[in-house]
Order: structure tokens, then sequence, then C-alpha cells
């Protein structure tokens, strides 16, 4: 039953009247407060364009979600990789070490590995996720929407008595 009301709500959210961009928008910045730790100052700037952005807010929480459940399964790549960055890469010590030393950037607990590393690939992730999730967003407007509204299973719910109550309380609040 989860499945079925996560897939509703993923299709709710790609008819509605949100552009692309904004449906893009809410899954990019979803995306990152999702793979890196909750409680970090970078995720607090990331609500806050939320609300400030022009984005797909229900997108943002709907990627949240997502990529929360995801984030545990590759904590230990996202260790390994931070890691890299703040130990084996010497180069970048004296960068880690005058930020460390800025009171406010200290708060953002980039000095955790798990930090570090799921930070890194969000931000490699955010242009190359946002392209695709436009593409996504107009191929299933334009081609697959049709046909997921022809499905059988779809035109038996819409028939049901419980859709039409539902449609009859949510016009309610227009």
């Amino acid at each position: 039953m989860f499945v079925l009301q996560f897939l509703a709500k993923l299709v709710k959210i790609l008819r509605s009247a949100a552009s692309p961009r904004q449906i893009a928008g809410g899954f990019v910045l979803g995306m990152i407060i999702g793979l890196t730790p909750f409680l970090c100052l970078h995720n607090l700037i990331i609500f806050i364009l939320i609300i400030i952005l022009n984005v797909n807010i229900a997108m943002a929480i709907f990627s949240f979600g997502v990529f929360s459940g995801v984030a545990y399964l590759f904590d230990p790549l996202f260790h390994n990789l931070g890691y890299l960055l703040l130990v084996d890469l010497s180069g970048l010590r004296g960068l880690w070490t005058a930020m460390y030393n800025i009171p406010v950037i200290a708060l953002s607990r980039y000095n955790n590995t798990v930090v570090m590393g799921s930070l890194a690939l969000a931000l490699v992730l955010i242009l190359p996720m946002y392209i695709f999730t436009i593409k996504f967003v107009v191929v299933y407007r334009e081609k697959i929407d049709s046909r997921i509204q022809k499905l059988k299973i779809v035109q038996t719910l819409k028939g049901s008595k419980i859709y039409s109550i539902y449609e009859k309380i949510k016009n309610l609040g227009e």
C-alpha cells in the first residue's frame, strides 16, 4: 500500500501545474538535504532556498524522503569520499584548517567525513540531476501520462465511489 501512495504522490507532482524547472529545482534541493546528514548548517541554507526560490516544495519533500533512505545505503561510500577529501588529499589541509578557524563554518560539521563526502557527492550531482529531472518531467507529461491515464486500474480507481468522494472533498477548498 505504501508503494501505491508513493507512486500516487509522484504522479500528482508530475501532473501539477508547476513548470519542469520548478519541479527539478525542488527535486535537487530535496536531494541535497536527503543525501547529507540532516542537522548541518548547509541544510538550513538549502531549506531557506526552498522557501525563497520558486521551486516545487512537494517535490523537495518527496526527494528528501527518497534520498534520505538512499543515503543510509551509501554512508560507507560517503565516509570514504569524505576521508579522501579531508585526510588523504594533503594539499587541502590548509584550506580545512583555515575554514575550521572561522566560527560559523565550523558549525557546518564539514570536518565529519560522512558530511563532507555526502555534500561533495550532492554538489557533483546537482546539474546532472536537474537536467535529467527537467527532461523526465517533459517526457512524462508528453508521452507517459496519457498512457497511465488509460490503464484499466487507473480507470477503475477513478470510477470508484471513494475517488468521487475524494474529488468532492478536494474541490471544497477551491
